[in-house]
Parts: C-alpha cells; structure tokens; sequence
C-alpha cells in the first residue's frame, strides 16, 4: 500500500507540475517528461493490484517490469548526479581576475513582450555588472522563437533600458540565434567591432544551472578569457529547467559542442 500511495503522490505532482507549465506555453522536456512520468505513475497506481496479479502469472514479464523500474532508478541516480556535480561549479561571487571589456547576456524564452521568469534574472544580474563597469557594451544574445513577435534580444534591450536606464546605444543586439552554441558565434562578429577576440576578458551572464555548460561551449569556440555570471532561477520552474539542461547537456556532448 505504501508503494502505490507513493505512486499516486508522485504521479500527481509530475503530472500537475508538467501540465500547468505546459498550459503556460512551455513546452519542452522538462515540462513534457514530468508530465508523461506523472501519467505512467497514476495509471500505475489506479491498475496496481491487477498488474501485480497479472506480473505473478507472467514471470518473464515480471522480470522486464522489473528490469524498466531498475533502469529508471538508475536513470535517477545519474539525473541527480548530474545536478550535484553541475551545482558544485557554480559560484555566487563574482570576482573577475581581470576587468570585462564587454558582457555577453545569453537569452532564456520571452512572454510576449517580456522576458520570462528566467531571463529576467540573467538581464536584473547583468544590470549589477554593466553599472560597475559602465564603459563596456552590453551583447543581448537572442533570436526570435517560435510564434514569438519579439526576438529575444529586442526584449532584453527593452528591459534594460526601462527597468536600468542602461542607454539604447550602449545595448548591441544578436537577433539570430537560437541556441548557446550560436549565441557564441555570433557574439564573436559584434565583439570584432568593438576591436576585442576571442582573447578579451567577456562577462558571460547566465542561469546557474546553464553556466558549466556554456562555459564549455564558450571554450571549444576559442574564448579565452571567460568569466560565467551566474543568475539566479525562479524556483517554481527549478527541477524542469535543470531537467531539461541534463539532456542538453548530453546532446551537446553528442553533437560536440564541447
């Protein structure tokens, strides 16, 4: 009885936790996973005694159930590894070895005309290190999403400007990309204009669970002289983003971005 009131506490939270961000317009692994795990956990749960029944008459089937349970809970292990071992590199003190000579804010989804939970964030952070350092150009790093009417880097500007007072002029805009990888190489083109490379000491300003990543990334293109900003992440979307930045980080382990 135990197992299966835990099946059904579990599978309500996954599911109710995926469908209401789902509902919220976002959609992606770390809002669809929970929400399938959820299901599968309530069904589970309402079919229990008769699956027992089922899986005692059935050994051979037994022991694949068994086996899909075992590879989930090692799957687990590895999830939660991968958060301790990610939260371990991130550090709250910015403490730069040498002084930016230009700050590069990666984009994280907007809500029409206003940046999401997430981004926010990384643009209120970026706000504290552009006003320390108010003779360096500001990159807002971010193109336009899908059935978005606003690039990414439009509203990061936007939000600068009214929330900081940061000038227009001094915010240069990368409308094109659409992933970490492009933010990057893109920035690189508008950092040439500025008479900086790949060897300038940049302030990168991210989410903390997305700095050890972008910092590799940062790397394999031949930045040199990094420093990762860390940003705060709301905490109502925590687990999904951080579920979501597990599988990214394989993908972009597979595609070699790193």
């Amino acid at each position: 009885m135990i197992s299966r009131s835990l099946l059904f506490i579990l599978g309500t939270i996954l599911f109710l936790n995926g469908f209401v961000l789902i509902l919220m317009g976002k959609i992606h692994l770390g809002t669809i996973l929970p929400l399938l795990i959820g299901i599968i956990f309530l069904c589970h749960g309402f079919t229990w005694s008769w699956l027992q029944t089922y899986l005692r008459s059935h050994p051979a089937l037994r022991n694949f159930w068994c086996g899909i349970w075992i590879l989930f809970f090692l799957w687990c292990i590895t999830f939660f590894g991968f958060v301790m071992l990610v939260a371990q590199k991130i550090s709250d003190h910015h403490r730069f070895i040498q002084p930016p000579k230009a700050i590069i804010v990666l984009g994280s989804g907007v809500q029409g005309d206003q940046p999401s939970p997430t981004l926010a964030k990384r643009l209120d952070t970026a706000a504290t290190i552009a006003q320390q350092y108010s003779d360096i150009p500001i990159i807002v790093s971010g193109g336009l999403g899908f059935s978005e009417h606003y690039s990414e880097a439009e509203v990061m500007a936007n939000y600068l400007h009214h929330q900081y007072q940061i000038p227009l002029q001094r915010i240069v805009q990368e409308n094109q990309s659409t992933s970490t990888d492009l933010n990057f190489r893109n920035s690189q083109m508008i950092l040439s204009r500025y008479q900086l490379d790949l060897s300038s000491p940049i302030a990168v300003v991210t989410s903390d669970f997305h700095t050890v990543r972008a910092a590799a990334i940062a790397k394999q293109q031949g930045y040199q002289h990094v420093e990762m900003i860390s940003a705060p992440t709301p905490k109502a979307t925590s687990f999904n983003v951080w579920l979501r930045e597990y599988f990214a980080y394989i993908s972009g382990w597979i595609l070699n971005e790193y």
